[in-house]
């Protein structure tokens, strides 16, 4: 879990605080709320890129598992950091909850 990840109830969900909010228009998104992928979201990404935090994975698969829903462009215009703390995120859901615990606990 990363600094810029909010503690949430649920453990199919992560919360990232942007470094560099996301503007759209006159609305600026300080935050990303992250769902778990599951097979749906998951069509067509390797999981192999998605563990390597490979950016191309990450650009496709953010827009699938965001609130709000961040466009492909969005997606791609994050910046760095937060692509990272996104994709940090998405990595430890790829885990199984028992390894998920022995890396809390580390």
């Amino acid at each position: 879990m990363s600094d810029t990840t909010v503690i949430t109830a649920r453990p199919d969900v992560a919360v990232v605080t942007l470094d560099t909010p996301i503007v759209r228009g006159e609305q600026t998104i300080g935050f990303l709320e992250l769902r778990k992928p599951k097979g749906r979201a998951l069509k067509g990404i390797s999981l192999v890129d998605l563990g390597q935090l490979k950016a191309d994975a990450l650009h496709v698969i953010l827009p699938r598992i965001t609130n709000p829903t961040i466009s492909p462009a969005e997606a791609m215009d994050l910046d760095t950091a937060d692509l990272l703390a996104c994709g940090v995120e998405i990595g430890g859901f790829l885990l199984q909850k028992s390894h998920r615990m022995d890396a809390l606990a580390q």
